[in-house]
């Protein structure tokens, strides 16, 4: 019987609720994510290695033929022996050490299998399980460790023969979500909600075969976002080139784990500041370029100025905030012929004075601002603030009806109030994406005016922009229109009573007048 999504999703919240004696839930995810994993690639391990022993049964092969075909037709990873020819011999695998819980030591194990495993697999799981820290017995005793492995034994074998990779990779989805609505701060460093995501992508619109780049790649979300819109429109999302870089070594782990439990196997994410030390780059030393290049990278991070790179068109950002530079990597790392990059930001990029101001201008001269969308307050786990979705394209790739100018959406009022946050529905994301996709006449109306009637939306010449000091407020340009949307006989109703009180005003004042003997007043 197939597995359902809400049994999976619920057994793995069992497995890391065990963890609530231990630690607090904003650090759930370094020990339940590894786990998770490892059990997912010993179960698809062992249910390929029986698919092998079935289908060659009865043939007599070596047992190195046996491996080596074993490996070229079935395995696509090694599941190895730790201290391999000794007593002390034990697959790497989930069930074996699974079966030594109850001795002590079982942290040390657990390390030496993740760590045998990235070893047998460098290409593919090299630093993968991040840090470990927590296979410390100070970190977290054996007894909850053990806990938590009896718990996730639980969730039936996770591999394709028992699962869909969609199933699996909502179960994994769902864990960001639950450690991201329960721990604040910490977990929205490395998740983005799914429906900004939703939105980041459908904007920039990712075709087959088309490279992918999210420089604070976070969870990975963004990326697998991208090749689940192909998909969902029938393209080809398994031929897109994914890359990430993250700062955090344990989220580039949480990062990766995603990716390959949603099939998607094309894919490279390195571990490094992304302002410092670029890690994608071409033969010459400048930094590699991409097709779609999105993100939301930390806001107003404080960082140590570049003193010369050539990613600083119009200067370098202020000591106190990053949020240009990381536009400027972007625009950078755009491929020349047809690239385009979104990135959410807090409002203050558009209006802010000194070092910003000028890389404003020089981006606005250069005419490679296509749009800005304002998104409401308090959609993110990581601060209330509003934030604005900011659209480049590389230099002279606009479409001609959006050259010299930038669309302006507010979308600031469309949201849903949730437990924790806003959210947008996907009648929100449509028709902001609706208004993003629009033409617009010559006084920068939507000529399709359901467009405006849903959201208020302006394309907006740059010599306005530039008589406004090269300000990017939304309000500058777009006014929300405030309507109230009510019954017809409510309306005719109050109608009828205000034109009665009229009335009544009107034969009070002429009496008056009448006794004071003025009249002409009536009809």
């Amino acid at each position: 019987m197939a597995v359902t999504q809400q049994e999976i999703e619920n057994r793995l919240w069992d497995a890391a609720d065990e963890l609530r004696v231990a630690m607090p839930e904003s650090q759930y995810s370094s020990v339940v994510f590894p786990l998770m994993f490892w059990k997912y690639l010993s179960d698809t391990w062992e249910h390929r290695r029986q698919e092998f022993q079935a289908e060659n049964q009865g043939l007599d092969y070596s047992a190195e033929e046996a491996r080596e075909i074993e490996y070229r037709d079935y395995q696509s990873f090694e599941i190895p022996f730790i201290h391999p020819g000794t007593v002390q011999e034990r697959r790497s695998s989930w069930a074996s050490i699974l079966a030594t819980v109850t001795r002590p030591g079982l942290g040390q194990r657990v390390r030496a299998s993740l760590q045998a495993i990235e070893t047998a697999n460098p290409d593919k799981f090299s630093r993968i399980f991040g840090t470990m820290t927590w296979t410390s017995e100070e970190v977290l005793s054996g007894e909850v460790l053990a806990a938590v492995m009896q718990a996730m034994d639980r969730v039936p074998k996770m591999h394709e023969g028992n699962m869909s990779y969609d199933v699996l990779g909502g179960a994994y989805e769902y864990l960001l979500k639950r450690f991201s609505d329960g721990s604040g701060t910490r977990a929205g460093q490395f998740f983005t909600p799914r429906e900004v995501v939703e939105l980041l992508v459908e904007v920039l619109d990712p075709q087959n075969r088309d490279s992918v780049y999210d420089p604070t790649c976070g969870s990975g979300g963004m990326l697998i976002a991208s090749a689940n819109l192909l998909k969902a429109h029938n393209k080809r999302g398994y031929t897109l080139k994914l890359h990430g870089q993250e700062a955090v070594a344990d989220t580039a782990g949480v990062a990766r784990m995603n990716l390959f439990m949603h099939n998607l196997t094309d894919f490279k994410v390195e571990v490094g500041d992304t302002l410092k030390d670029p890690r994608f780059k071409k033969s010459d030393g400048s930094v590699a370029q991409f097709d779609v290049i999105l993100a939301n990278p930390p806001y107003s991070l404080k960082w140590k100025p570049w003193t010369k790179d050539p990613r600083a068109i119009g200067g370098v950002a202020p000591l106190s905030s990053a949020d240009w530079a990381f536009v400027q990597h972007m625009i950078a790392s755009m491929d020349p012929m047809k690239g385009r990059a979104g990135v959410v930001l807090p409002h203050g990029v558009l209006f802010r004075g000194g070092q910003e101001a000028a890389i404003r201008q020089r981006v606005l001269d250069d005419d490679l601002l296509e749009a800005v969308i304002g998104l409401p307050a308090n959609l993110f786990y990581s601060t209330a603030i509003p934030t604005t979705i900011l659209v480049f394209r590389a230099s002279g790739t606009k479409p001609p009806e959006r050259k010299g100018g930038v669309l302006f959406i507010d979308a600031s009022k469309r949201f849903t109030k949730a437990k924790n946050r806003n959210v947008l529905t996907k009648v929100d994301i449509a028709d902001m994406v609706r208004a993003y996709q629009a033409d617009f006449d010559a006084d920068g109306n939507p000529v399709d005016l359901s467009v405006e009637a849903a959201l208020p939306a302006r394309f907006v010449p740059t010599t306005e922009i530039v008589a406004h000091g090269y300000d990017l407020k939304i309000d500058r340009y777009v006014k929300q229109v405030v309507t109230e949307s009510e019954d017809l006989g409510t309306l005719i109703d109050a109608y009828n009573v205000a034109r009665a009180e009229r009335q009544k005003s009107e034969a009070r004042m002429l009496a008056v007048l009448a006794d004071a003997g003025i009249e002409g007043f009536d009809e």
